[in-house]
């Protein structure tokens, strides 16, 4: 009989795309167990999910245990069975790594520490990696360009990419910068914000690179990102002037979010000269309506300070 007609389902609603993320992590990161998953759901462990409800995830494995079968079985695909197949295989990978006698370097069981770690901010892990200093970078940019390691499915649960940010920032190596500059966007606004502050923390390579890059054409994505990425650095000399110039290009103006930030990093503007060009420019009649108001709104935050 298929399970859809006995009379269980008639008590639940019917299995939809996040029931499926909910039996694709159990089985990936609690053993295929909803009471190990409920457990560490109820205490609010690391790779809780915020989508997945504990009501539901109590739903499902009560329907599991009325129909007497696993329901991975019976609805997951192939592709999502391979997924999980995969991030299991990933945490045999990475827990032999701890069984490997006598090992030429500590480096790989480093790693394995900072991506196993149940903490939220695992300062004995990083404070180890840091202490390995530049010869470990390698190893933190594999990490950070491992596109399972973005996935919460993945041992990490989606975290470790954001962990190695961190690590990197405190290094303060150049050979990070191109790796960060390709994370931003991966993750949230919290994540956006680790990365940049690696940026920031690695100093004026990675304001010469994002300058650079800003600079480049055709306009794309990335320059979005570099405009981004140096609002940290808009104190510094001569960031704002050159956004400043930049945004007196008309193709830049049509562009509405890369004009803004360029916007946004003129509050950086230290120059009285520069800073009068830049309020003639914000009464340019030509000029698109929003910018205008952003550009009255850094101009206002200038009469605050002073």
């Amino acid at each position: 009989m298929d399970p859809l007609d006995q009379p269980a389902f008639e008590q639940f609603p019917l299995i939809d795309a996040i029931d499926h993320e909910i039996l694709m992590h159990r089985d990936a990161h609690f053993g295929g167990q909803f009471s190990i998953m409920l457990d560490y759901y109820r205490q609010e462990g690391k790779g809780v999910q915020s989508e997945f409800d504990i009501a539901r995830i109590e739903q499902l494995a009560a329907l599991e245990a009325q129909l007497k079968q696993n329901l991975a079985a019976v609805f997951l695909g192939s592709m999502e069975t391979d997924r999980v197949a995969d991030a299991r295989a990933a945490y045999q990978k990475l827990r032999g790594i701890y069984e490997i006698k006598n090992p030429k370097t500590i480096y790989p069981q480093l790693m394995a520490d900072l991506i196993l770690t149940e903490e939220e901010e695992p300062e004995l892990e990083m404070a180890a990696i840091v202490a390995q200093k530049d010869k470990i970078v390698p190893a933190l940019i594999d990490l950070l360009r491992s596109e399972e390691l973005y996935d919460p499915l993945f041992p990490g649960y989606g975290q470790a990419p954001f962990l190695a940010v961190k690590c990197l920032g405190q290094i303060g190596d150049k050979r990070a910068i191109i790796s960060l500059f390709e994370a931003l966007g991966q993750g949230d606004f919290f994540a956006d914000d680790q990365i940049i502050n690696a940026l920031k923390a690695i100093g004026d390579p990675a304001r010469q690179f994002l300058l650079t890059v800003l600079a480049g054409r055709p306009l794309n994505e990335d320059n979005e990102k570099a405009a981004i990425a140096l609002l940290a650095f808009k104190d510094e000399e001569g960031v704002a002037d050159f956004c400043f110039e930049l945004l007196q290009q008309p193709d830049i103006q049509k562009d509405p979010c890369l004009s803004t930030y360029l916007v946004l990093v003129c509050a950086g503007l230290s120059d009285p000269a520069k800073r009068e060009a830049f309020q003639v420019m914000a009464q340019q009649p030509t000029l698109h309506k929003s910018l205008r108001e952003d550009m009255k709104a850094v101009m206002h935050s200038w009469e605050e300070v002073n």
